[in-house]
């Protein structure tokens, strides 16, 4: 793995611990005591993980075909791909929110 891979898959778990903390955010706001995931959360943050794996494979391909005269590296274009990913995984949130799918809930709560 050379040093730009490595800097890419930091910034990977980065980008994943920040949808972490963001979600739970929102949760710890309204509710007291500890948190669970919820099946609807493991979904989510599934997906996030998954994203991230095809961005780490495809970013590097779908941007250099979108645009090839940037000459950007691979791991700009990873970069990019998972800061994509973050704000992407804001509005899913949102989206599963104003339906009611809620990602955490509180261990007390039914």
């Amino acid at each position: 793995m050379t040093p730009q891979d490595l800097s890419a898959a930091i910034t990977a778990v980065f980008i994943i611990g920040m949808i972490w903390l963001r979600t739970r955010m929102h949760y710890s706001r309204r509710r007291r005591g500890p948190l669970r995931l919820l099946p609807a959360g493991r979904m989510y943050f599934g997906a996030a993980l998954a994203l991230l794996a095809i961005g780490w494979f495809c970013a590097p391909v779908l941007g250099r075909s979108v645009w090839p005269a940037a000459h950007a590296t691979a791991t700009l274009l990873r970069v990019v791909w998972f800061l994509l990913t973050y704000y992407v995984f804001i509005v899913v949130h949102r989206a599963m929110h104003s339906r009611g799918l809620e990602v955490f809930r509180a261990a007390g709560e039914p």
